[in-house]
């Protein structure tokens, strides 16, 4: 019989960013379904935001939240494709410390299996600034689904072994 004590769920304060020169309140599907889905499981939605295809206003509102010592993650949807509007990754790299390469290989792999070879045209990634986990996908619901179900879900949970990002984003005072 092991001893080892089991961790108990700890809610995360989790910041979502959608990232569109179309989208509104009444037709952000993805940025809806990621807050619906980290509020079902116990997290908590810190802010919730949307903003147009912008590097610097982007840029300002990540940055915002990355100094915010009450955020510890941030989903960030749209943005990551081909196109001349998708800007996400040139807005948001350049904050981090560290890159986790891992999220957008494992997104991709995941992906694969849904949409075939046009997963090569995701350019989701993810990483750390100031202790904040940041983890930029695609615009669609779909996307955000298979991020959500099949990366987030356990890696965003203290409970998930045998590691998971819980336990690296910075502690809330």
């Amino acid at each position: 019989m092991s001893h080892q004590t089991v961790k108990a769920f700890k809610p995360l304060n989790i910041a979502v960013l959608t990232v569109s020169d179309t989208r509104d309140e009444t037709t952000d599907t993805s940025g809806k379904f990621l807050a619906n889905s980290l509020v079902s499981v116990g997290h908590t939605l810190s802010d919730k935001k949307i903003v147009i295809d912008d590097v610097y206003k982007i840029r300002e509102i990540i940055s915002q939240w990355v100094a915010n010592d009450d955020i510890q993650v941030i989903i960030s949807t749209g943005g990551t494709g081909f196109t001349d509007r998708d800007r996400t990754p040139e807005a948001i790299r350049v904050l981090f410390d560290r890159e986790i390469e891992g999220f957008g290989e494992l997104f991709r792999h995941i992906s694969y299996t849904e949409i075939g070879t046009s997963t090569v045209q995701s350019r989701a990634f993810g990483g750390f600034a100031n202790g904040t986990a940041i983890f930029c996908v695609p615009g669609s619901t779909g996307a955000c689904r298979t991020a959500w179900d099949g990366i987030l879900l356990e890696q965003l949970d203290i409970r998930h072994k045998p590691c998971n990002f819980a336990a690296h984003v910075k502690q809330v005072k």
